[in-house]
């Protein structure tokens, strides 16, 4: 039973580090004295997104000429930051809380083969961080204005345009928020976390995709690997 226990032990961490993707030192950290973009990581119980400054945002989208993300930043104008985050469509939409949580839906959204079509939740937040999100772990991070254009052109991706303009599917879970439908598939091996992991790794940041399939792995991850700022 202990030569299992560590044959297992050895096989995660060998698989850890060989599916590790590096960070991109010309973009993270910031070099000293350089501007940078405050990005939060909101890690739930089961689900995490990534809380973004509306502005800045918006400054990106027109930059790269990202006219449906601009479109979805334009929408939410009253609100300071976004919290963005991606999932299975059919679960994230049925399940609010995690006291909702339906198990056999959980089991299919995860090993549906080929994975299922997937949401993204967009939510306006003029609240604190920490007031806003009471029940959540959130991991401050300082990113190079480089490093977030290209965050922002990797999120400008996931939504699915439809005549040039994001699809909307409806109202969102909580506050003023809105489902829109998104691009790529929702399984075990590309869950939420690790869609915001990978937002994260586009800004230069270096992620463990392995460790990254829970929001706590994803937080440790980011606090060993990345080294965040406090909030």
């Amino acid at each position: 039973m202990a030569a299992l226990v560590v044959t297992l032990f050895v096989t995660l961490v060998l698989t850890a580090w060989l599916t590790a993707r590096p960070g991109s030192p010309s973009l993270y950290p910031p070099a000293p004295g350089e501007e940078t973009v405050t990005v939060r990581l909101v890690a739930g119980p089961w689900h995490s997104g990534l809380l973004l400054p509306r502005d800045t945002l918006a400054r990106a989208a027109e930059e790269a000429g990202a006219g449906a993300l601009l479109e979805v930043t334009g929408r939410f104008r009253a609100y300071p930051a976004l919290e963005v985050g991606w999932g299975d469509a059919g679960f994230y939409r049925a399940v609010p809380t995690l006291q909702s949580l339906d198990w056999r839906l959980a089991l299919r959204a995860l090993f549906t083969p080929g994975g299922r079509p997937a949401v993204l939740h967009v939510v306006g937040v003029a609240a604190e961080p920490g007031a806003a999100f009471p029940e959540a772990e959130i991991v401050t991070l300082q990113l190079s204005q480089a490093g977030f254009r290209r965050l922002a052109a990797a999120l400008a991706q996931s939504f699915t345009r439809r005549d040039g303009h994001p699809v909307v599917l409806g109202p969102g879970l909580y506050g003023p928020s809105l489902f829109y439908e998104a691009q790529g598939r929702f399984g075990l091996l590309h869950v939420c976390n690790h869609w915001s992991a990978g937002l994260l790794n586009e800004a230069g940041l270096p992620v463990t995709p392995l460790l990254d399939t829970l929001p706590r792995g994803l937080a440790l991850d980011l606090a060993w690997r990345a080294r965040p700022h406090a909030p």
